[in-house]
């Protein structure tokens, strides 16, 4: 696997920012690894951090290169701060960054495939939600999207950060209902004919979150939009972050590459 360090400038942003990239490598003698890298493009996994968090650290808390390597999978890991991967309302553009500009610009510094079949979202907690409102929202381009622990009713990060909240998403009213909130992209995906992604949600029956995650679990079961669904015992934790990434790879819809 090549490792990339990669600062660029966003024009949506107005700011430099970066990203870490993984990129398959076909090795043979690289002692410990499982490594392989089809001809062509390459699949692409985007790989969203939390709140407190940044593009480094996937790459330091778990193992994704390893777990990563023998599915011939890249893997882009942007930096989006605290914004919930979202156009803010006293902020920055973080959603149009992160689905219009980010895999435009990281396909063209890296061979990644742009087909929907190849491409896939996933996060844990802030990441989680992003995950799931790239997928829910634009299911044209993801074939799947994958929550871990994420934050799914935002009635939770309104009730401990209002200040954070009202600066990212505006009042709670305006929120309920728009395309930040999960619960009405799900139902406005059911109402629809688009092609559904592939849902994956975990959660630990001892995180904080996982009540919410139980609820929206119910909520997509309700609207009858398939979901994998996993849960043990776990807190909002890297331990349980690292085990489940693993899965997450190999639950992936990924389609055969020679």
């Amino acid at each position: 696997m090549a490792l990339i360090q990669c600062d660029f400038y966003s024009e949506t942003l107005g700011l430099s920012t970066s990203m870490n990239v993984i990129l398959p490598q076909q090795t043979v003698t690289q002692i410990g690894m499982d490594s392989t890298a089809g001809t062509g493009k390459f699949p692409v996994l985007y790989l969203l951090h939390g709140l407190s968090d940044d593009h480094t650290i996937w790459l330091r808390r778990t193992s994704i290169e390893r777990y990563a390597a023998a599915y011939g999978i890249a893997i882009v890991m942007p930096a989006v701060h605290r914004s919930f991967y979202t156009d803010m309302k006293h902020g920055y553009n973080y959603w149009t960054f992160v689905s219009e500009e980010l895999p435009a610009i990281a396909r063209s510094f890296f061979p990644l495939s742009d087909r929907r079949e190849d491409n896939f979202v996933a996060g844990l907690s802030m990441g989680g939600y992003g995950a799931f409102k790239l997928g829910l929202r634009c299911p044209d381009r993801y074939a799947a999207a994958a929550s871990l622990s994420g934050a799914m009713d935002m009635n939770h990060f309104y009730t401990h950060f209002k200040t954070e909240f009202e600066r990212i998403f505006g009042t709670k009213d305006t929120f309920t209902g728009s395309q930040d909130d999960l619960f009405a992209l799900a139902a406005q995906l059911a109402k629809s004919d688009a092609k559904r992604p592939a849902l994956y949600q975990c959660c630990g029956t001892e995180d904080f979150l996982y009540e919410d995650n139980v609820k929206f679990r119910d909520y997509l079961r309700q609207h009858q939009i398939d979901v994998t669904y996993e849960e043990e015992p776990g807190e909002h934790e890297w331990g349980y972050w690292d085990m489940k990434i693993k899965r997450v790879l190999e639950w992936l819809p990924l389609a055969r590459r020679t």
